[in-house]
């Protein structure tokens, strides 16, 4: 078996592309996790109780890539055997006077199947890459809201409500108790400040925010009624401070005080 330091450029060539496509992708998507986590922006992309396993799986994909880096080209296919002493055979006169065999069509076929699947994964790869991180849009939010009620929540959140400790509630539990308080008069007249990007809807806007329970994939449009002020452009984030009201047994939010702010540094709950 000849060494891969001498082998024709395509076999050489073959060879180092299997190792990009296979432990050189994985390595960059590693690379992409820890500097998200390094620099506080992975919470775009996944619940930040689950950073430290994917920060974790990360460094380890690291070390695996750097040490398989190590070994030479074609060595994960050589299975640690001699196959020439393994499998002696006459390989016949096409051989005997340099006249290589012809190729399968199966085996075009599966070089065709994994060149292609290797371009999607190299281009996959470059798009999460080169892309500067952002939040998901008000039209994602918009597109995913199907007008029922939001499954993030429990009974447990309209039992607190009920007992008045709503101060740490944020836009995901006052829609799941907008959404299925069955006395929304015990609800009236409490006291609101929330923030979250305005999306079109009833009389007013609706006061929007992505709940995601693992990542980005999993994120759930929740949104809350406002009444009593214009509304802000969509996608725009404002606070709202003002007052929940029943009218006619419907819950909504009539504010006192619509205010424009920043994009928050972690625009998602949880």
């Amino acid at each position: 078996m000849p060494d891969s330091s001498t082998a024709p450029v395509s076999r050489r060539t073959r060879l180092l592309a299997t190792r990009v496509l296979g432990v050189g992708l994985a390595a960059a998507l590693a690379a992409v996790t820890v500097a998200l986590a390094v620099t506080g922006r992975l919470g775009l992309y996944i619940n930040p109780e689950s950073s430290w396993f994917a920060v974790s799986m990360a460094v380890l994909a690291l070390v695996g890539a750097v040490t398989s880096f190590a070994l030479p080209l074609g060595a994960e296919a050589d299975h640690g055997h001699d196959h020439a002493h393994d499998h002696p055979h006459d390989h016949g006169d096409a051989h005997d006077h340099g006249t290589p065999a012809p190729r399968r069509p199966t085996a075009v076929l599966g070089s065709v199947l994994v060149g292609v699947g290797g371009a999607v994964a190299l281009g996959t790869v470059a798009v999460i890459v080169l892309t500067p991180p952002a939040s998901l849009s008000a039209e994602i939010a918009m597109s995913r809201d199907t007008g029922s009620a939001p499954l993030f929540q429990g009974a447990d959140t309209v039992a607190l409500a009920a007992t008045g400790d709503t101060a740490s509630f944020g836009i995901g539990e006052w829609a799941s108790v907008f959404a299925t308080a069955t006395n929304p008069e015990a609800f009236d007249g409490d006291q609101v400040t929330l923030t979250g990007f305005a999306t079109p809807g009833g009389d007013g806007f609706q006061l929007t925010r992505l709940v995601i329970t693992h990542c980005v994939i999993d994120a759930q449009p929740a949104f809350v009624p406002v009444t009593g002020s214009d509304a802000p452009d969509t996608g725009e984030w404002v606070t709202v401070t003002g007052t929940v009201r029943d009218v006619d047994g419907t819950l909504q939010v009539q504010a006192a005080e619509v205010s424009t702010v920043d994009e928050p540094s972690d625009p998602y709950e949880y």
